[in-house]
């Protein structure tokens, strides 16, 4: 059995989400299963180098899971033709610069999003990736969660009819850190860092929108800055300056209307972090992120409004669970098992750095909804 190395340059993985879900869950899952099995037999092992700017978070991270490279050097890494894909999980602001070096060397191009500040920088990403013939992709991780696959398994068996309306509610409560440590970086309430819920979760909401009901046609969104002053990482008080709830409806292709709440100030009672629930002619669904129940229009009950009566349904009750049938494998690692299928043998990757721009077009024209007040229309974009 013949083994193909392919170095991986992972710059911002000392964070949360680049540590937990690219690096452990992804990355180092892949290695521990003997790496990426082709169809020949022959096997794509994936060899990481940890690059940022914190020598100490660097070799802490590298001893705590056996990983034997890392730098702080990134332009050495992208002048190491074993290096051949960069991806980045920096924030935002720091993103296009260092992937721009990265295609200038030659290297394929894998990264979170959004993949740049706005929509100009997201166009010139693709524009120079495609001009310098590298491969690229933009992690889309919410289309291979249990729950949305199983909504998409429902799709396309045509178990919805029409489908007429989707209601997507995602959130939590962030705390403040005054009294109890909040569960997000600083940075995401603070504009001029790259933050705020509609740049972090519009980009989401695009190609979960694009993939599964059609494409995205028109935005209209109301924003807000609903606690407007935080403690940061080191207990010191600062004023948010960057939207923490979104609540959007998009138009998309067929006349589907969607509804979106996304907030970092509400408390949930509901099943799942992130629900999205699909209203069709001939029945509706509820997914999260690992979950999917159904409703039927012949399991539909019959309710007549009456509020001077105890109401006699168990609404709750009356749905029935999508079964598992499969075994489900992390979101973020099965993509990136795709993306080095790509880079070695070609095989499709269709979520690129044109698909990751489409997610910061929507987060600026969001945002332009805001403050003008108005429905916007979502223009093609093409290259």
């Amino acid at each position: 059995m013949s083994v193909r190395k392919i170095g991986i340059i992972m710059n911002g993985v000392t964070g949360r989400m680049g540590t937990n879900q690219h690096l452990i869950r992804s990355i180092l899952a892949i290695r521990s299963q003997g790496g990426v099995k082709l169809p020949d037999g022959s096997v794509i092992m994936p060899d990481p180098i940890l690059v940022g700017r914190q020598e100490n978070k660097l070799r802490a991270l590298a001893e705590a899971h056996g990983v034997e490279r890392w730098s702080t050097d990134l332009e050495s890494c992208l002048a190491d033709p074993y290096n051949e894909i960069y991806f980045d999980s920096q924030t935002t602001v720091r993103r296009a610069e260092s992937i721009k070096q990265a295609i200038a060397a030659g290297k394929h191009i894998y990264c979170e999003k959004p993949t740049a500040v706005d929509l100009d920088g997201s166009m010139e990403l693709a524009r120079i990736a495609r001009e310098a013939g590298v491969k690229n992709g933009v992690v889309q991780d919410k289309l291979f969660l249990p729950g949305m696959l199983k909504l998409k398994r429902l799709i396309d068996s045509g178990f919805f009819g029409q489908i007429l309306s989707v209601r997507m509610e995602f959130g939590y409560w962030v705390f403040e850190g005054d009294w109890q440590p909040g569960q997000r970086p600083s940075w995401n309430y603070r504009k001029e860092d790259g933050g705020g819920i509609i740049v972090d979760m519009f980009a989401h909401w695009r190609y979960v929108l694009d993939n599964l009901f059609g494409e995205v046609k028109a935005v209209s969104c109301l924003a807000a800055t609903h606690v407007t002053k935080r403690l940061d990482e080191q207990g010191n008080p600062y004023e948010c300056t960057a939207d923490d709830s979104a609540y959007a409806t998009f138009e998309l292709e067929g006349g589907i209307i969607v509804q979106a709440n996304s907030s970092w100030t509400v408390r949930v009672d509901r099943d799942d972090l992130l629900t999205v629930t699909v209203d069709g002619t001939e029945g509706s669904a509820v997914a999260g992120l690992r979950d999917c129940k159904t409703q039927h229009r012949v399991n539909t009950p019959k309710p007549v409004w009456n509020p001077d009566i105890p109401n006699p349904f168990e609404f709750r009750d009356q749905w029935v669970q999508v079964p598992d049938n499969q075994t489900f494998d992390n979101a973020f690692k099965v993509q990136w098992e795709m993306f080095l299928k790509h880079i070695v043998i070609d095989t499709p990757f269709p979520w690129d750095l044109l698909e990751g721009a489409k997610g910061t077009q929507l987060a600026d024209l969001g945002l332009e909804s805001w403050r003008e007040r108005r429905w916007i229309d979502v223009p093609k974009l093409s290259l």
